[in-house]
């Protein structure tokens, strides 16, 4: 191991003396727990109640617009979630009904934004003779990308 001599002052991180460490702590889920709607998931940062601890008391009571995008931003979102659950939990057979639910749903509303939108990514087939991913609206051009 090579010597603190061969190093510039501060090229190598240290601690104070004195210096506090941090005790995370996350709660441990129980079986079946309750769950947000995933809108409100969306907006608190997790579906599940019981791991809602808003930092420093401030909770984020903002509203989505309802539009397809956000739709889709909820569906994985949701799905994003369970699937952490499901890690720790995969014998829960509730949220792995509902998890597959929202993977049905997500692909099914994928599909339909594709076919009204345009492709989602460069992953969603197109029925296309030639590349027209460039054609599409850019996300900064707002009238072109608006959402009726």
């Amino acid at each position: 191991m090579k010597s603190m001599k061969n190093h510039p002052e501060g090229s190598m991180g240290r601690l104070p003396a004195m210096a506090p460490l941090a005790n995370p702590y996350v709660p441990f889920q129980l079986e079946s727990p309750p769950k947000y709607e995933a809108r409100k998931g969306l907006i608190r940062g997790t579906l599940f109640p019981g791991l809602d601890l808003p930092f420093m008391g401030m909770v984020n009571q903002k509203e989505l617009p309802v539009t397809p995008k956000s739709e889709l931003q909820v569906m994985g979102f949701a799905i994003q979630e369970l699937a952490l659950y499901l890690d720790t939990h995969p014998d829960d057979k509730e949220a792995l009904e509902l998890y597959r639910a929202y993977q049905d749903m997500m692909h099914k509303g994928m599909m339909a934004y594709s076919e009204k939108c345009g492709p989602m990514t460069h992953h969603t087939p197109v029925n296309h003779d030639s590349y027209t991913w460039m054609d599409d609206p850019w996300p900064w051009e707002y009238a072109a990308n608006k959402e009726g």
